[in-house]
């Protein structure tokens, strides 16, 4: 072997070894019934809360090496109601329907054989994400609760609470007789990890990337693993002009500023042409009174003038921070279009009174999730009542939209017969 093949297995070395450890757990977990798999979510939790102390002051020394601005820190920041969230949401998953086992499709063939297709676990999943350091539970519980070991590199900026999260996930395990091994994560923060999980082929299973567009479109490059992933949020409300305008300026008060760090946080308002003059002035003096910034097209600057002027890649931006693109359209159909060239697939939405525009809008959009008089942040596993998410998908292969537990298994084909041999 020459010296820089050699160089590079001694570097992918730390990470491979904690993915066969994985591997092995994984092989426990699959055979674990339900009932020692939550006991170790509810125990994790109970291990969260009992280390609380200890995760803030792991997360202030994140902070406090943080220059970052103030949308990132929203992220990095753990507070004593999210961690609560974190144990909470251990807990919700726990009690949740146990997605190995199921009986996904049964069928009789005409030989007399009887086939059915039964949920199984995907075995090590690997996760790759940066700021927020609570992913980490979130992606662990839901691994745990699906029969999967999970294996995470969290981003530089967020390693000693990802840690502290860890052990006390780890807690759980070994309380509920698990291996601790079923939840891991990279020994420190340097970004060769990041090449020794995408090239671990036959170790990991699945890699989930959670983060910017960077890491997402270099995980999608490089990797030789099966990937889930988003590259980005780019979500749009498109205000009909059949739309109540309360109904209309609260659901973009929301979707836009209840969290401008998330990737379901609206980026584009359009409006349609039929009402822009009468309603646009008072959506944006609404949504400038909750400290909004705008970038908008020439047709809304003729109705508001002192909105500032888009550019050319304002209507491609994920703003993650309190400021919203601006168009104007004709209708659900300039509606359509303007999501067809500018979409990331991710979420859109729609306000609107007249059913059939709505499902005019609901049918042309091709994005994983598609809403109707509803805030595109209800884009999240625990909103649509997965217990918690790993990520979102915009893919079209195997799962789209928030990925929770059904998304975490594959299948096996069971085969039961009475003697039958296949003829020539």
């Amino acid at each position: 072997m020459s010296a820089a093949l050699q160089q590079a297995a001694d570097e992918q070395e730390p990470m491979h070894e904690l993915a066969r450890g994985a591997r092995q757990a994984a092989r426990v977990l699959a055979q674990s019934g339900r009932t020692m798999r939550d006991a170790a979510l509810r125990a994790a939790a109970a291990s969260l809360r009992a280390s609380a102390e200890a995760i803030l002051a792991a997360n202030l020394r994140d902070l406090d090496a943080s220059s970052a601005g103030s949308a990132f820190r929203d992220r990095l920041t753990l507070t004593p109601q999210r961690i609560e969230a974190m144990a909470a949401g251990l807990e919700t998953v726990a009690d949740l329907p146990d997605p190995v086992g199921r009986v996904l499709a049964e069928w009789d063939r005409p030989n007399g054989l009887r086939l059915r297709r039964v949920a199984t676990p995907i075995g090590v999943i690997g996760m790759i994400y940066e700021s927020r350091p609570n992913v980490g539970a979130d992606a662990a519980g839901l691994c745990l609760k699906s029969g999967n070991a999970v294996l995470l590199r969290g981003g530089s900026e967020s390693l000693h609470s990802a840690r502290a999260i860890q052990d006390a996930m780890q807690d759980g395990l070994r309380a509920a007789g698990l291996p601790a091994a079923a939840v891991q994560m990279a020994p420190d923060a340097d970004r060769r990890h990041v090449a020794a999980m995408l090239s671990a082929a036959g170790l990991i299973d699945l890699i989930i990337p959670r983060g910017g567009r960077s890491l997402v479109e270099r995980v999608q490059r490089e990797a030789r693993v099966p990937v889930l992933s988003h590259a980005e949020g780019l979500c749009h409300t498109y205000v009909d002009g059949s739309a109540d305008p309360a109904m209309a300026l609260a659901i973009l008060a929301n979707a836009k500023m209840r969290r401008t760090g998330i990737c379901g946080a609206t980026e584009t308002l359009l409006i349609d042409r039929s009402i822009a003059d009468a309603q646009l002035p008072g959506l944006i003096d609404g949504l400038r009174a909750l400290g909004c910034g705008f970038r908008a097209d020439a047709a809304a600057r003729v109705i508001v003038p002192d909105l500032p002027p888009a550019d050319a890649d304002s209507f491609d931006t994920e703003w993650l921070d309190a400021v919203l693109s601006v168009a104007v359209v004709d209708g659900v159909e300039g509606a359509l279009a303007h999501i067809a060239r500018h979409s990331s697939s991710h979420t859109e939405a729609i306000v609107a009174e007249d059913a059939a525009v709505a499902r005019r809008f609901l049918d042309g959009t091709d994005s994983a999730v598609v809403m109707w008089n509803a805030s595109t942040q209800f884009c999240d596993g625990g909103e649509f009542g997965f217990g918690a998410e790993i990520g979102v998908a915009t893919g079209r292969l195997h799962a789209r939209g928030p990925v929770g537990l059904e998304q975490l298994t594959s299948f096996r084909t069971e085969v039961i017969g009475t003697g039958q041999t296949r003829p020539d």
